[in-house]
Formats: C-alpha cells, sequence, structure tokens
C-alpha cells in the first residue's frame, strides 16, 4: 500500500480511513463529487484522495482508522489508515459520513413509468419503445443515485435493452433479469418457456403462484406446476424466484424446492419456519410499493386492478407486512433478503424499506443493512462478488451523510456512489 516503488495505475484507488481514487472518471455533469474530483480516462496518473474514518463492512462488522485500496474495479487491500495522504486531490468523507458496500435491490421494476399524461404506462397508450426505453434508464439512474449498485428485475423482456444502455452509458446499477415473468400454462408449456427464458438470457426465472395482493394473493397454480418450473430452472441452472402471498401458495412453493419466495403478506410462523428449514430465501416488502401505490393512486386507478378494492387491499397490507418482517427477522435459520418491488413513482426511493424495517418491524439496522447488502447478495448466487467491504470484492462502495446505526434515516442521505471501482456520484 505505502511502497513509493508502485508505479500511478489508472485504475488504482485508494481509501485512506475510506477511499483513494486514481484515473476514473465522474460519469455524469451536475452530481456532487466531494473534494473536486476531476480524473479521466486518459489522465492515467492522477490519484485522488477519499478519507473516511468509518466503514460498515456489509456482514455485520463496523471498521474504524483503516484504508482500503481498489484497482481494477476491485478491493486488494484494507490496512490500517496512515496518516499521510498520498499526492492527489482530497475528496473528503470523513466526519460524519459513514463508507459501506452498495445497496442490493432483489426486487425492482425498472421498467414501469409514469407516461406523458402522468398515468402508468401500458402497452395501449401510444408511448412508443424509445419512450420506455429512456424511462427505464432514468429510473435505473435514480437508484443508482439512491445507493443501489445492484437491482434484480422480476421482469420485462425490455430489461436486456435497458442493461445494455445502462452499462454503455454507466449510469445505472448492475442489473440481473428475470425477463418476462412466467404465469400459467399446462407442465409441458411451462418447461418450454423456462428453456426459451435461459436462450433468451435470463438470470433467473420468475413465477407467479398466487394472485396479487390486490385480487386477494390465493394460490394461481397446482403443486404439480410450480414443482415443474422450480425443477426445469434448476436444471438449466437458473434460480426461481416466485409471488406468493397466501400461506397455501407459500407451502406449494417451499415444498417444491424453489429457491425464493416474493412477497408473503400473509405469511404465519408455520410457513416462515418451514422456509427456515428447507433453506427457502424470502423476499418481503414493508411498505414502500403500497404506500407508492396509494400516494400515486390517481396515476393508477382504474388500470386493471388498481381498483377501490385493490387498494383498499393494499392500504390493509401495510401493517400486516410489516408484522411478518418482525416475525421473520426473530424466525432462527430463515434468510431474509432485501427486495423493494420499487414500480413507477418509487425509483429512487428504494431505500425506504429499510426505513420501515427499522421503525416499524423491529429490525435491528445492522441486521437490515446486512440483509441488503451481503445476505441479498448471496442470495442472487453473488455473495463472493458484491455486498461486502472486503479485499477480492467489487468495488461497489457508497458513503451515507450520518450514521444508519443510530439513525437508520441516514440511508435517504447518499453522499458518494462508486460501482465496479468508478464514481458515480
Amino acid at each position: 500500500l505505502n511502497n513509493p516503488q508502485l508505479s500511478p495505475c489508472a485504475n488504482e484507488i485508494w481509501v485512506a480511513g475510506g477511499l483513494y481514487t486514481g484515473g476514473l472518471p465522474a460519469l455524469h455533469t451536475g452530481t456532487a463529487i466531494y473534494g473536486g474530483f476531476t480524473g479521466t480516462e486518459t489522465n492515467l496518473a492522477s490519484r485522488d484522495w477519499i478519507a473516511h474514518p468509518t466503514v460498515l463492512d456489509g456482514a455485520g462488522a463496523r471498521l474504524t482508522d483503516v484504508d482500503i485500496t481498489v484497482r481494477g474495479g476491485k478491493i486488494t487491500a484494507i490496512t490500517k489508515a496512515t496518516a499521510k495522504a498520498p499526492a492527489g486531490k482530497l475528496i473528503d468523507l470523513r466526519g460524519s459520513k459513514t463508507l459501506m458496500p452498495g445497496l442490493i435491490d432483489a426486487h425492482s421494476h425498472l421498467t414501469w413509468y409514469f407516461n406523458a399524461q402522468g398515468r402508468y404506462h401500458t402497452n395501449a397508450d401510444g408511448e412508443t419503445a424509445e419512450q420506455g426505453l429512456a424511462a427505464a434508464v432514468a429510473n435505473a439512474h435514480a437508484t443508482l443515485m439512491a445507493g443501489f449498485t445492484t437491482v434484480q428485475s422480476p421482469g420485462s423482456p425490455e430489461d436486456i435493452k435497458v442493461r445494455e444502455m445502462v452499462e454503455a452509458q454507466g449510469n445505472g446499477p448492475r442489473i440481473l433479469t428475470s425477463l418476462q415473468a412466467l404465469q400459467n400454462g399446462d407442465t409441458t408449456r411451462l418447461r418450454s418457456l423456462v428453456q426459451q427464458r435461459k436462450q433468451q438470457g435470463a438470470d433467473l426465472i420468475k413465477l407467479f403462484a398466487s394472485a396479487s395482493i390486490r385480487d386477494g394473493g390465493k394460490q394461481s397454480l397446482t403443486a404439480e406446476q410450480v414443482a415443474t418450473v422450480c425443477g426445469e430452472a434448476r436444471k438449466q441452472g437458473l434460480r426461481t424466484i416466485v409471488h406468493a402471498h397466501s400461506a397455501e401458495s407459500m407451502r406449494t412453493v417451499i415444498e417444491a424446492g424453489c429457491d425464493q419466495i416474493e412477497h408473503g403478506v400473509f405469511a404465519t410462523q408455520a410457513e416462515l419456519d418451514l422456509m427456515a428449514s428447507k433453506g427457502t430465501w424470502f423476499d418481503p416488502q414493508c411498505s414502500l410499493v403500497f404506500r407508492n401505490y396509494l400516494d400515486n393512486r390517481a396515476k393508477y386507478d382504474g388500470i386493471g386492478n388498481y381498483n377501490e378494492a385493490g387498494f383498499a387491499a393494499m392500504e390493509k397490507a401495510i401493517p400486516m407486512a410489516a408484522e411478518v418482517i418482525r416475525k421473520a427477522w426473530n424466525t432462527k435459520g430463515l434468510r431474509m433478503t432485501y427486495g423493494t418491488d420499487a414500480v413507477a413513482g418509487a425509483h429512487g426511493r428504494n431505500a425506504e424499506d429499510l426505513v420501515c424495517r427499522v421503525q416499524s418491524a423491529g429490525e435491528p439496522p445492522m441486521h437490515a443493512l446486512v440483509s441488503a447488502t451481503s445476505v441479498t447478495a448471496q442470495s442472487m448466487g453473488l455473495g463472493d462478488k458484491i455486498g461486502r467491504i472486503a479485499v477480492g470484492m467489487e468495488a461497489d462502495i457508497i458513503a451515507l451523510d450520518g450514521d444508519p446505526l443510530t439513525d437508520i434515516t441516514a440511508v435517504r442521505k447518499v453522499a458518494f456512489v462508486m460501482r465496479s471501482g468508478r464514481v458515480r456520484q
């Protein structure tokens, strides 16, 4: 770390008590890069030092007075802090800021947006594919600026194009996608659809095993159908995440050996215990998705099941969802991920469920933050790549104004974003 013989490297970042960046671009004009970050791709000898005293490592530890070296987009060393900064410009994150891994949202619908008429976009509203792509990329950018460096979209056939544009422009999170979700069909058809998604480039399979919360959440597929999808996905090397609200549908999904359950608003302790015993991941939502629908009712009202009964069901679900999460984090051995089900109107506010989980469900702040970093990374099969501040991990790093362990609302105050070693904010 302090070897004077080391030559300047465009991809090397040193985090002194925090982070040092070298030769990496601020990819967006107008964003707040503290300390005057000015590195460019061609400025190979540039050095910028980001000083930082407090680090949450994403695995439950709090580190102080450490230096973090980043090279080639990865964390290459974590050592005791040195008092002397290397030559270069100071990006000062000292004081009241907290450094931690980039947050991860396991359930975000980037392609959902409000159209030019201020209504929820549908295929029948006349919007072009180009407009939809631009809106999705804007949603991705808002999500990254909120500190989320990885999201999972379950899913949309447009996700591949969105991902390609985000990666080309460098203005959004890492995106995993299921492409279009599976909802019905006989076992032959469902097996074929799984194979098709694999060929189309899906990272996982999304399946609906119950109705929407707005329609009561009852089981919508047979045990044979669910087992067929999850079994075929396993053969294809794909994970399965399954929409299931009712206790009955959850039990069917768990017994079928599917990887993860989404939502579970009507879960009882029996289902939570069964998930824990079977190793099923659980991805409940606390309040953002419900409150977002209610706050934006005029933009959804009258479209499909967004009606009086549907909105009443979502309002009723808010305290139920918080209570399920309270039971879930108290259930020994249950692996609970972090997914918000962010839809039109919610992108960029993905951290709200962290606030809800702590304030409304009583979850300890560190437990919630670990869930939204290393635990969710593990659920995606990326636990050895993202979600932790550790040597060998991707340099997905954010800084918050304040300490989320003492005030969870600090997750709303993102001051710095780095994804794969590049400063984005």
